[in-house]
């Protein structure tokens, strides 16, 4: 039987996820395990430290008291989320989080975004077969409404993602990136 450190380890190598891997049926548990705690977090009132508290188990790790969420929120996993301090992530977010999302300090997460962790295969015959790549957001990043986050991403110290990109390849810092595919627009002098 594969365990939660095991399943994350797994995930963290980015070898794929087949028919028949010992890892498989733990997709199933953990989307189990985070529709029981989506459909609390999202089906009544919670004040704000209630909803850290219910982050807090979600993502099995305790989160800042500076970390603000507005539901609903929704996940099929849960346990490969990190998010540091002065994080907020506002409503109808949702995180395909298997391969791993790690959102640093200070950012900001608009309506509606979208992070996917996994892709299936291209050959038809494997399509089943997932492919886990992990999303790191640096500090200081705000990603803007509706937008969509592709695996394998890393979004760069205190940029920004404009409102309905798909992000398909990483950000560089320090930059405004729009558009899908997404591209960057202009870049940000750090020093203002």
């Amino acid at each position: 039987m594969v365990d939660i450190n095991k399943f994350l380890d797994y995930m963290e190598t980015q070898q794929p996820v087949t028919v028949g891997s010992e890892i498989l049926p733990m997709f199933d548990e953990l989307a189990q395990r985070a529709l029981k705690i989506t459909f609390e977090i999202n089906s009544r009132y919670h004040t704000p430290d209630e909803l850290r508290k219910l982050f807090s188990e979600l993502t099995g790790k305790q989160v800042d008291e500076s970390f603000r969420f507005f539901p609903p929120f929704y996940t099929d996993c849960g346990r490969n989320i990190t998010v540091g301090k002065n994080v907020f992530i506002n409503m109808c977010c949702r995180f395909q989080d298997q391969g791993g999302i790690t959102i640093d300090d200070n950012c900001f997460i608009g309506h509606n975004v979208t992070f996917a962790t996994l892709n299936h295969d291209i050959n038809p015959k494997h399509r089943i077969d997932m492919h886990p790549a992990p999303i790191i957001v640096n500090k200081n990043v705000w990603i803007g409404s509706d937008s969509t986050i592709l695996p394998g991403v890393t979004i760069g110290e205190g940029s920004i993602i404009g409102a309905g990109s798909v992000v398909t390849k990483d950000v560089p810092s320090y930059c405004i990136a729009a558009g899908n595919p997404c591209k960057v627009i202009k870049y940000i002098d750090k020093n203002i």
